[in-house]
């Protein structure tokens, strides 16, 4: 059976870069099972000239598979050995729509690396049952907990269309003035509207963000565009934004508990992510369409991957609790060991 080897990319942050191959095995095979038919083998590790690789066998390496594989989150490149232990590069195709910037370029403290973003998007997105469908149309994304934009920037990077409810000003009008720039720095054709206060019943309960937008002048004229909604509001009050059913995922950061508390309506300022979810995720479950999936990553020594997976399992949703979804703990620093917890909605 052929035999392939990836290449790790470079990750600028040490303590991630230690981990990154263990998550790319684990992401392999999530890809390997969600799309490419269970044909790859485990991948296992291996030092070429010094280098880490990922080595993996399969019956073959085509078009269409290297059209998925180029969008795991680590993958610098891909080659196939030959019999005498030469590397013959494969050809790889990628969703990104946009400069590497557009993900790369903010930097903040508190910000999530960029590679786990794109892994917590892409294992949630194969647990789906659409994940058949990753390269052939454009999905919606939800990031209830959205931050400063990192998951919202790295769906418009796959051509999505994107949302985010986020309950920090600070952080919403940083995001804001952030893509507004970045969309007149690269001259693409885009309408914004920012339309300031969101009232229900006399009150204000958000500000709101929309934006439309295309990678291509000639896409923006024919009305092929991408679409952003972002709120900045309570998460537990995503539902009075957001249509019920409307998103194929949710994927977010919980709060780790260690920089910053979460604060919700119902539980007020609290250090543990639980107390988020355990009001959030009922409202969360209700906007995720059937098939979908919801994806989130939590620091598991403030809360519990167990604890986490019963709220969305008292959602209506049924966790993944094989396989390689099962792989993807890891140490961040001395006060983060961060997990993923993915659930499906059931289709019926």
């Amino acid at each position: 059976m052929p035999v392939f080897v990836m290449l790790v990319a470079p990750s600028a942050n040490r303590v991630y870069a230690e981990a990154a191959v263990q998550l790319a095995a684990a992401e392999l095979a999530a890809f390997s099972a969600g799309v490419l038919g269970g044909q790859l083998s485990p991948a296992v590790p291996a030092q070429i000239g010094g280098v880490p690789y990922l080595r993996f066998e399969a019956d073959g390496i085509g078009p269409a598979e290297a059209a998925l594989l180029g969008n795991v989150s680590a993958l610098y490149a891909l080659f196939e050995m030959t019999a005498g232990g030469l590397l013959r590069p494969v050809e790889v195709t990628r969703l990104d729509r946009y400069d590497d910037d557009l993900i790369t370029i903010q930097k903040y403290q508190g910000k999530t690396n960029e590679q786990f973003t794109k892994l917590l998007l892409n294992v949630t997105l194969l647990a789906s049952a659409f994940a058949g469908e990753m390269t052939s149309r454009p999905f919606t994304v939800l990031d209830p907990l959205a931050g400063r934009g990192t998951t919202l920037n790295q769906a418009l990077m796959y051509g999505y269309d994107a949302a985010g409810v986020e309950v920090d000003r600070q952080d919403f009008d940083a995001y804001c003035a952030f893509l507004k720039t970045w969309l007149k720095r690269k001259r693409l054709k885009h309408h914004a509207e920012y339309d300031g206060p969101v009232r229900r019943d006399g009150k204000t309960i958000g500000r709101r963000f929309q934006v439309s937008l295309a990678a291509a002048k000639d896409e923006y004229k024919a009305g092929r565009l991408q679409r952003l909604d972002t709120v900045c509001a309570d998460t537990t009050r995503a539902a009075e934004f957001f249509r019920p059913r409307s998103f194929d995922l949710l994927v977010t950061d919980a709060p780790y508990g260690v920089q910053h508390g979460s604060r919700t309506a119902v539980a007020g300022l609290a250090r543990r992510p639980q107390d988020l979810l355990a009001a959030a995720v009922p409202v969360w479950a209700g906007l995720l369409r059937p098939g979908g999936a919801l994806g989130i990553a939590l620091n598991t020594l403030v809360g519990s991957r167990a604890e986490a997976a019963g709220m969305l399992a008292a959602a209506g949703l049924e966790p993944v609790e094989s396989g390689p979804y099962l792989e993807f703990r890891h140490r961040v620093d001395q006060a983060i060991t961060r997990d993923i917890v993915v659930a499906c909605k059931p289709q019926t």
